[in-house]
Parts: structure tokens; C-alpha cells; sequence
């Protein structure tokens, strides 16, 4: 038997990310030149017709020094992003699916 859009043997799963929000972001207390903060994000995904929906809070970093609001926001969100790129690539790798 093979999954719904899938290969033989493999599960098909979704991973996709609804919204982004920077929560709160400040001076390191400790490096100079070092902000920090959190991002929350909403994920949806779905692994073997089961969908599921939660929300991550990542911790976010920036060595960015003296910076503008706006500067220092796109790249606490900036590196979210990587975060959440190499998480989704984790989950979109093809997981095995035991013979029925």
C-alpha cells in the first residue's frame, strides 16, 4: 500500500509555517554589540494524515552594534529564518514507512 502522493515505503509530511512575530528583543546583557530576542512562530504540518499545529518561541541573535529598530528587527527575524530552514529541512526529509 502507498500513502496518499508518496513512494513506496515512504510517508508523505507537510511542514509549513503560518506566521512569524518578534515577541520582545534587547541588549545582551554580557557582549557588547549583541542583541537578542524572541521570535514566535505558528507551524502546521502533517505526518501520516494527522495534522498538527503549534507554535515555537526561538531564541534570536544579532551582532549588529549600533543599529536602528528596524535594522536590528530584520535581523533577529533573519535568523529565525535560518533556524526555521534547516528545521524544515529536517522534517521534509522522506521518513520510512514500515511495510503493512
Amino acid at each position: 500500500m502507498r500513502p496518499k502522493g508518496g513512494i513506496e515505503g515512504y510517508a508523505v509530511m507537510s511542514f509549513e509555517i503560518k506566521s512569524c512575530q518578534l515577541l520582545h528583543f534587547g541588549p545582551h546583557t554580557a557582549i557588547p554589540g549583541r542583541v537578542t530576542g524572541v521570535v514566535r512562530v505558528r507551524i502546521s504540518e502533517e505526518f501520516l494524515a494527522t495534522r498538527t499545529e503549534y507554535t515555537l518561541d526561538l531564541k534570536v541573535k544579532a551582532d549588529i552594534g549600533a543599529a536602528s529598530s528596524e535594522t536590528v528587527r530584520h535581523a533577529l527575524l533573519a535568523h529565525a529564518a535560518r533556524q526555521l530552514n534547516k528545521l524544515k529541512t529536517r522534517h521534509q526529509q522522506r521518513v520510512t514507512v514500515a511495510a503493512e
